[in-house]
């Protein structure tokens, strides 16, 4: 008897390669995946703007890289003794406004030059509600917890989001896109508003995929809708998924988009990542020793490319 309704996956033909450059931009899931590949030491660079929900502001921010627009004033805000920007998530802050700035457009600085020059774009669409601020009139990516009566709130159809994503992934044919939809709900507009939000998404990927042949679709929020349709797979705030269900993803991701030339370099790695999070009782005993001394090994091998 089966317990699920698998989700049927066909592996990409060409896929993921150590050699390759790999950008991650979107929602907590595009950081989730994203620190796994970095923890496996590929090539990525994750959300260099931080996390980004809707599908205007991903917009907004590869078509900062592309063109390495620097940050200015007008992108400057201030809340309370911090420098912010509705542009970037809420960990970019300072105590001037120089100090912002500096920090910003070194930030975009490297996250421009490894658009630049990275092969693989995967995009994670959370929601296609967007939030525009009242007094300037922009869309913004983080409300920074402003009070809601700043802000105006409204959807975004498949059709527009489509028609704004359109551009930059033209303009970069030699690029592959992954998008996915984050499993992620967003309940604030209840139950039916997060479907509705999620299925806007899904509708504008599918637009996507039939414009552009270097655009796929991997089918995360479907993975956890129908094959992990249990709260066991969430952590205990019922929304986000657990630690073992995102290594599950992580496991089905790997044989859709990752070459299997990977595959042993990931073993290696994985091994030595373990042996490192070990923490001794006895740091002077021969044990020890002989860890460090496999570690040591691991790494030289790792770094040698002898795996």
């Amino acid at each position: 008897m089966r317990w699920q309704t698998e989700v049927e996956i066909s592996p990409l033909k060409n896929r993921i390669q150590y050699k390759d450059k790999v950008l991650f931009v979107g929602s907590c899931f595009a950081n989730e995946i994203g620190s796994i590949m970095k923890s496996l030491r590929f090539n990525v660079l994750v959300n260099p703007f931080g996390v980004l929900f809707n599908p205007w502001s991903v917009t907004d921010s590869l078509l900062r890289v592309e063109s390495a627009y620097p940050f200015t004033e007008d992108d400057v805000i201030q809340t309370g003794d911090l420098y912010k920007s509705f542009s970037l998530g809420s960990g970019f802050a300072a105590l001037s406004r120089v100090e912002f700035l500096a920090k910003s457009n070194a930030i975009l600085a490297e996250a421009s030059a490894h658009f630049k020059e990275c092969r693989w774009v995967l995009v994670t669409l959370g929601t296609s509600r967007v939030y525009r601020e009242k007094n300037r009139g922009v869309i913004v990516s983080n409300c920074h917890k402003l009070p809601d009566s700043q802000f105006e709130r409204f959807s975004m159809g498949p059709e527009e989001i489509a028609d704004i994503m359109s551009p930059v992934i033209e303009r970069n044919p030699q690029k592959n896109w992954i998008f996915t939809v984050s499993p992620v709900r967003h309940l604030r507009d209840g139950a039916n508003g997060n479907q509705l939000s999620k299925a806007r998404l899904l509708l504008a990927v599918e637009i996507l995929q039939k414009r552009f042949n270097n655009l796929n679709y991997f089918p995360s929020y479907e993975i956890f809708i129908d094959q992990l349709r249990d709260y066991r797979f969430y952590a205990t705030d019922m929304v986000h998924p657990s630690a073992d269900s995102l290594s599950f993803v992580w496991e089905l991701f790997m044989k859709y988009a990752v070459d299997s030339s990977c595959n042993e370099r990931i073993k290696q790695i994985s091994s030595l990542n373990a042996l490192k999070s070990h923490r001794p009782l006895f740091p002077e005993s021969n044990d020890y020793k002989n860890l460090l001394e496999k570690i040591a090994i691991l790494e030289r091998n790792i770094a040698n490319d002898k795996i």
